[in-house]
C-alpha cells in the first residue's frame, strides 16, 4: 500500500509519522498506518469485470477472452478466436472447415499495408464485409422456416423480403437478390430512391421474388410502383395512410395497371422495450380497424376488392420473445381471415421486421440488447400461429413473408478501427507532490490547514471513509482559492495529488483509462450516440494475452459525446491490453498497432451515419473465403471519402479552395526567385494537393511526412491539383491486382 504524504505542523509529528531523510519539513504516514485499509466496494462488479482479478489455475488462453467477451454468446457460429490469439470468422457458420477460417489481422494487414510492400495501401478504419456469413444467413432463415413449415404440416411457403433501409450498399443488395433468387427472395423498399434501386436489382432476380413497396407515398412513388408492375416484377403497393388509396385508385386507370395492394395494420400486441415505440394502436403507421374496413368497401366499391392480397404489420424491432411474436402474429392472422370473408383476394401475410439478434450474448428476453430465441424458434412460433388462426377459420394458409433486415445483414460486417494512444495517469507518490510541503502550507488558508490536519489524523485512526471527507473538502476549499487567485497553479497541483494519492491508498480511485481510437461515433456508431444501442467491441488481436487495463473510447471528434463508455453486458468499461511500444499510427517506433473490431453493425449504421467534424466513411473491402494458402480473397476495394469529397458533400469546392490556397502559398513564398524559392513553393503546393486527396482520419508518420516532399513531375509541377484524384481506374474498383511475397502468396481480384 503506498504511504500517504501529509502537510501538518512541523513542530508537531502525531504518532506513526516519520520524518523522510532530506527534508526536515516532511511529515508522512507510514504505510502500516494503511495497511489494515479496508477497499470500498467497488460499484460496478460483474462476471467479466472479476474475470480480469480472478486468479487462474493455467496461463491466460484465447479461450478465456472467449468467455470474457462472451463471443461464443454473440459470435457463435461466425466469429471465434484462434490459437494465435486473433478474432476469425468462420464465413460458412457451423459448416466452415478449419483451413477456411479468416483471421481478420491477416485482413488487416493485407488491406492497409502499401502497395509497394503488397498490400492495397487503404486507410483505416476499415469495414471488411463478408458475403459468404451474408449468404450463410440468408440460408440459414430460409432454412428455418422451411423446416417449421414442413414439421407443421403448412399449406404453403416462406417467401422473405430484404428491407433495403437497413443498409442500402450496392453490392450487398446485389448479392442478397443473387443468393435469394432460388428462394424467390425479394426486396423491400420505404422511399422512391429505394424503389428505383429495388426494381433494378430485381431485374437480375427470380421473377416471383416479391417487391414491397412500404413507406409514405405520392403520385410520383405510386406511378414508379404501378410501372415496376408493368416491368414484369412482383410489385405490391402497401397502404400507410387510408388517403393513399385514393391515388393507387387514380394513378392505376391512367396508367391501365391492374396493382397488387397491401395495407399495414395497427395492431394492439406491443411491446415496452425501446423499438417498440412503432407498434401499437399510436404507432406511426398503419391503418386501424376502421380505416381496414373503410378501405375494403372503397375497393369492392370500385370493382378492385380482388386487388387486395396483403396483409403486413410490425410488432418493433427486436421482439424479446416467441411469446409476445406469436400474440401479434396471431392478432394480425385474424384480420387476414376476416379480409378473406369479406371478398378480398388475399394470399400474403407480411410479418414485417423484428426478428432480433443476440447483441450481448445472454440469450436474454428481457433486454434491448437480446433476444431469447434464434431462428429456428421464430420461425416456429410464426408458422404455428398463422396455421392456428387459419385452421380455426377455415382459411387456406398465405404465403409468409418477412421483413429481416437486421437479422440478415448485421453479421456480415465488421467495423475496423485503431486504439492510437492511451491515458496513463501517473500513480501520485511523495516525489510528486512538488512544492515542499513547508511552503505549500504557508499558502493554504486556515480552514484549508485545519481539513488537512483532520485528513492526517483520520489516516492515523484507519478512519478511512473521513479521509475522504476531508481530502475532498480540502480540494473544493483549495479550488475556491484558486478561482479568487490567491492559490497557485502549483499549490492547487500538489493538493490535486494528496487528495489522489489519499483515494489510490484507499482503493478509491477510478482505474478505468482512456483509449483514443481513430474512429467518429458519430460516422460509424450512430446508433450508440443516438439511442444508446450497444455492440459488441473486442480487440481482435492478442487474445492470447490476459488485458490488463479497464478502458472507454474516445474519438476523433471535438464533442464530449464522441466516445463509447458503455459495453454489453451492463459494462461501463471494456478490458484492454497496454499499448506496446511507439507503434501504430502516432509512433514512430517498432511497436505493433493494437486493433478493435466493432461487430454485428451490418444495419442501419453506414445509412445513418452523418459528416460531424467531416469524418466521411471508412475504407470498405468485401472479403470471400477462397482455397488459397491464407483462405481469402478480397474482391473489391473502395477507399474512404476523402477530404476533399465531404468537403464538397456540404456545398465546398475543392479544386477552388485549392487554387486560392496555391495562390496564396505564391504570395507568402516570394524573394528573388532562388531555386530554394521554388522548391519551397512547390513541395508546400504539392502537400496541400495530397491534403484534398487524403481522408479525414488520423494517418501514420510516413504519410504526414510526405506532405513536405516535393512530387517527382514530368510537367514541372504545373497542374498539383491533380494529385487530388485518385487514379480513376482505382477509384472505379476496376483494377486487377496480384499482390505478394516470396515467403507468401496473396492473390487479390479486384474487380
Amino acid at each position: 500500500m503506498p504511504a500517504l504524504a501529509c502537510c501538518v505542523d512541523a513542530a508537531t509529528f502525531p504518532p506513526g509519522y516519520a520524518i523522510v531523510a532530506g527534508d526536515s519539513s516532511l511529515p508522512v504516514v507510514l504505510p502500516e498506518a494503511f495497511s489494515d485499509a479496508p477497499l470500498l466496494p467497488l460499484t460496478n462488479t460483474t462476471v467479466a469485470s472479476s474475470l480480469l482479478e480472478l486468479p487462474l489455475p493455467s496461463p491466460w488462453s484465447p479461450s478465456h477472452s472467449a468467455s470474457l467477451y462472451k463471443i461464443n454468446g454473440w459470435g457463435a457460429p461466425y466469429f471465434s478466436v484462434n490459437s494465435s490469439g486473433n478474432i476469425t470468422v468462420r464465413p460458412h457458420g457451423l459448416e466452415t472447415l478449419p483451413h477456411q477460417e479468416i483471421d481478420l489481422m491477416k485482413v488487416v494487414k493485407k488491406v492497409s499495408e502499401p502497395k509497394s510492400r503488397g498490400g492495397l495501401g487503404l486507410q483505416l478504419p476499415l469495414i471488411v464485409r463478408l458475403p459468404d456469413v451474408l449468404k450463410n444467413r440468408l440460408q440459414s432463415l430460409q432454412s428455418a422456416f422451411d423446416f417449421a413449415i414442413q414439421s407443421q404440416s403448412y399449406g404453403s411457403r416462406y417467401q422473405g423480403v430484404y428491407p433495403v433501409k437497413c443498409n442500402q450498399d450496392r453490392y450487398m443488395v446485389e448479392d442478397i437478390v443473387e443468393f435469394g433468387t432460388p428462394y424467390r427472395f425479394g426486396l423491400e423498399a420505404g422511399s422512391k430512391p429505394e424503389l428505383l434501386l429495388a426494381m433494378s436489382c430485381l431485374c437480375k432476380g427470380n421473377p416471383e421474388a416479391l417487391l414491397i413497396c412500404n413507406g409514405y407515398k405520392d403520385a410520383e412513388y405510386i406511378s414508379l410502383a404501378l410501372a415496376a408492375r408493368k416491368l414484369a416484377l412482383n410489385t405490391v403497393i402497401v397502404l400507410e395512410q387510408e388517403e393513399e388509396l385514393d391515388l393507387v385508385i387514380e394513378m392505376s386507370k391512367k396508367l391501365a395497371v391492374r396493382p397488387v395492394i397491401g395495407m399495414r395494420a395497427k395492431l394492439r400486441t406491443k411491446h415496452a422495450g425501446h423499438f417498440g415505440a412503432t407498434s401499437g394502436e399510436k404507432g406511426k403507421f398503419g391503418l386501424n380497424t376502421m380505416q381496414i374496413l373503410r378501405v375494403a368497401k372503397k375497393l369492392e366499391q370500385n370493382g378492385m376488392l380482388d386487388c387486395l392480397q396483403l396483409l403486413h404489420f410490425h410488432i418493433g424491432s427486436q421482439i424479446p420473445s416467441t411469446s409476445l411474436l406469436a400474440d401479434g402474429v396471431g392478432e394480425a392472422t385474424q384480420i387476414y381471415c376476416e379480409l378473406v370473408r369479406l371478398g378480398a383476394a388475399m394470399r400474403v401475410i407480411d410479418v414485417g421486421g423484428g426478428l432480433g439478434i443476440d447483441y450481448d450474448g445472454s440469450q436474454s428476453p428481457d433486454s434491448d440488447n437480446s433476444v431469447g430465441y434464434g431462428l429456428e424458434e421464430y420461425a416456429s412460433a410464426v408458422v404455428q400461429s398463422i396455421r392456428n388462426a387459419c385452421d380455426r377459420k377455415f382459411v387456406k394458409h398465405p404465403v409468409i413473408c418477412s421483413e429481416s433486415g437486421r437479422a440478415l445483414v448485421s453479421h456480415h460486417s465488421v467495423l475496423i478501427f485503431e486504439a492510437v494512444s492511451a491515458s496513463a495517469p501517473v500513480a501520485p507518490t511523495l516525489d510528486s507532490l512538488g512544492l515542499g510541503l513547508h511552503y505549500l502550507a504557508n499558502g493554504l488558508t486556515d480552514d484549508s490547514l485545519s481539513d488537512y490536519r483532520s485528513l492526517t489524523a483520520a489516516a492515523v485512526r484507519g478512519d478511512y471513509e473521513t479521509c475522504l471527507v476531508y481530502a475532498d473538502q480540502l480540494k473544493q476549499r483549495c479550488v475556491d482559492q484558486f478561482k479568487e487567485g490567491s492559490l497557485s497553479l502549483e499549490h492547487l497541483a500538489s493538493i490535486d495529488n494528496i487528495s489522489e494519492l489519499v483515494s489510490k491508498a484507499i482503493g478509491t480511485s477510478d482505474p478505468v483509462r482512456t483509449y483514443h481510437v481513430n474512429l467518429s461515433v458519430f460516422t460509424s456508431v450512430p446508433d450508440f450516440w443516438g439511442i444508446g444501442q450497444q455492440f459488441p467491441i473486442v480487440p481482435i488481436q492478442r487474445l492470447d494475452e490476459k488485458p490488463v487495463v479497464k478502458g472507454v473510447l474516445s474519438d476523433l471528434t471535438c464533442d464530449s459525446d464522441g466516445k463509447v463508455d458503455k459495453f454489453i453486458g451492463g459494462e461501463t468499461s471494456l478490458p484492454l491490453h497496454e499499448l506496446e511500444g511507439e507503434g501504430g499510427i502516432l509512433g514512430s517506433g517498432g511497436g505493433a498497432g493494437y486493433y478493435l473490431g466493432m461487430f454485428l453493425g451490418g444495419a442501419y449504421q453506414e445509412a445513418l451515419g452523418g459528416l460531424h467534424n467531416l469524418f466521411g466513411g471508412p475504407s470498405v473491402v468485401r472479403v470471400s473465403q477462397s482455397d488459397g494458402p491464407h483462405s481469402f480473397a478480397v474482391t473489391r476495394a473502395v477507399p474512404g471519402l476523402s477530404c476533399g469529397e465531404v468537403l464538397r458533400v456540404m456545398q465546398h469546392e475543392p479544386e477552388m479552395m485549392f487554387e486560392t490556397l496555391k495562390h496564396r502559398v505564391e504570395e507568402c513564398i516570394h524573394g528573388e526567385d532562388s531555386d530554394d524559392d521554388e522548391l519551397a513553393r512547390d513541395t508546400l503546393v504539392s502537400g496541400l494537393a495530397r491534403s484534398f486527396h487524403n481522408m479525414p482520419y488520423l494517418a501514420n508518420i510516413a504519410t504526414a511526412a510526405s506532405f513536405y516532399e516535393k512530387k517527382n513531375n514530368d510537367n514541372g509541377g504545373g497542374d498539383y491539383y491533380g494529385d487530388y484524384y485518385p487514379d480513376e481506374d482505382y477509384n472505379n474498383n476496376s483494377v486487377a491486382a496480384v499482390v505478394g511475397e516470396e515467403d507468401e502468396h496473396w492473390t487479390y481480384c479486384v474487380a
